[in-house]
């Protein structure tokens, strides 16, 4: 295994910082991983898994070891009447991913197609998008633990998913390397298009018979009209989470802000929409520096250029205290920093 040394991360993350690893590997499988992490040279350097670095803000270099997971790998491992349960490596391309499962005819990811990323985030982050959370069709994954050596499997239930959450951005979080995830998919198709704009969507698209193509297209259409790609302007997509709030604090805010967009949940909560909180503070397009907030999506902070992650982290505060200010409410970055 080959260790390089002070290697620039700016290919490898989506905000495209030129934040530096002291150490930098790959590894391929879990007997790859083990052998670096068992070795007495490595056993005392801060250690972190890098996947598709479509969710961190790197705001300083990194003095230790980043190890980048390369994981690969698809198949079926069992199936029944109504379901067949798919297998795919931490470090294969979501979007890839998804369409594999779309060409095999397996229903349940077509909702999610476009997010950016690896296999092994999406239940670390439990990603979700147009009324499909990753938690609907999860079954199990195995993770390394990096301190005790041992291959550990996790269910639905063990991996406590929440909006945006698991127990990996919790109590285990720089704990585990995610090995490979299995996915419950449906041999008969049950369409979800009532979330967002995908009906108004498959009607501009002429479409009058559905199907996993036809939603995931439409999908891939809305998302790509609304959010920059990756590849031309820096951004981890979502930056921050829709806040949850009381059905108190919702009348409050309702009657002081009538036009406010906010979603029943159940127990009474209402999910407010961050991006109109943020685009009501007139910060839709603001930018300083090489920093900003989207000109079409408030929810996403883009990279111009040549920002640090600490203006983007700057640029992320400042928002949250503007947000505050006008609304009384608390926003929370969905993106890890670094």
């Amino acid at each position: 295994m080959t260790i390089s040394q002070n290697v620039s991360l700016k290919p490898y993350n989506t905000f495209g910082i030129d934040a530096k690893a002291r150490y930098f590997t790959s590894f391929d499988s879990k007997e790859a991983l083990r052998e670096i992490l068992e070795s007495e040279e490595w056993k005392d350097v801060p250690r972190m898994i890098l996947g598709g670095g479509s969710n961190i803000l790197l705001t300083k270099d990194f003095d230790g070891l980043v190890l980048k997971n390369d994981i690969k790998g698809i198949h079926a491992i069992k199936e029944d009447d109504e379901h067949v349960y798919i297998q795919a490596g931490a470090g294969e391309n979501w979007h890839g991913f998804v369409q594999y499962c779309i060409q095999h005819n397996l229903a349940g990811l077509e909702n999610l197609s476009l997010i950016p990323g690896n296999v092994g985030a999406s239940p670390m982050q439990n990603i979700g998008a147009y009324g499909a959370e990753i938690k609907d069709t999860f079954y199990e994954l195995s993770a390394y633990h990096m301190n005790d050596h041992a291959v550990v499997n996790f269910n639905k239930d063990a991996c406590d998913f929440g909006y945006r959450e698991s127990v990996f951005k919790r109590q285990y979080k720089g704990q585990f390397a995610i090995m490979s995830v299995v996915y419950r998919l449906h041999k008969k198709h049950h369409f979800n298009t009532t979330y967002g704009a995908i009906e108004q969507e498959l009607a501009h698209m002429g479409i009058t018979q559905l199907s996993l193509q036809s939603i995931s297209q439409a999908v891939i259409n809305i998302r790509s009209s609304k959010l920059p790609n990756p590849a031309e302007i820096g951004n981890a997509g979502s930056f921050f989470k829709n806040p949850e709030i009381s059905s108190a604090q919702y009348e409050t805010l309702k009657a002081a802000f009538p036009d406010v967009v906010a979603y029943p949940l159940a127990g009474g909560h209402y999910k407010l929409a961050a991006g109109w909180l943020i685009d009501q503070c007139g910060l839709k397009g603001y930018r300083t520096g090489d920093a900003g907030v989207h000109a079409k999506q408030a929810l996403v902070l883009v990279n111009y250029g040549n920002a640090t992650g600490s203006e983007i982290y700057d640029l992320s505060t400042y928002v949250l205290s503007t947000v505050k200010a006008k609304f009384g409410v608390d926003l929370e970055r969905e993106v890890n920093i670094i």
